[in-house]
């Protein structure tokens, strides 16, 4: 089963979560802010997709942090970083079991659920 994470209140993440009902998928959803966030989890994401990925640098949380932090940014401060502000993820984050996938786009989620035959 899918597992689509992020935050209820995110317009980005109402936007994956919309379309997935609107084409019958299947999926659990699971919010950063509610059901926390274990490292060993984040830590896959941060290895398998890399920290430049997986930290949002648009966003208000990566703005909220002291200039040293942002310069020395790497994994393991992403890890830290993120475990304490969990709005610093790129978000959704669709978890197939397979592959994770940041953002949403409609057409993106059609080749995912094309290539997955989920």
């Amino acid at each position: 089963m899918l597992t689509l994470y992020g935050i209820k209140n995110c317009d980005t993440v109402r936007k994956a979560r919309k379309w997935l009902d609107q084409h019958g998928v299947d999926y659990q959803f699971h919010d950063f802010r509610e059901d926390g966030l274990d490292s060993d989890r984040l830590q896959q994401w941060l290895d398998e997709l890399g920290w430049e990925t997986v930290i949002n640098r648009r966003s208000t949380s990566w703005k909220a942090l002291s200039p040293e932090v942002r310069e020395t940014m790497d994994q393991q401060v992403a890890l830290r970083e993120a475990l304490a502000a969990p709005t610093l993820i790129k978000r959704p984050v669709l978890d197939t079991g397979e592959a994770r996938h940041l953002g949403f786009s409609a057409a993106n989620y059609q080749k995912i659920l094309n290539l997955h035959t989920l």
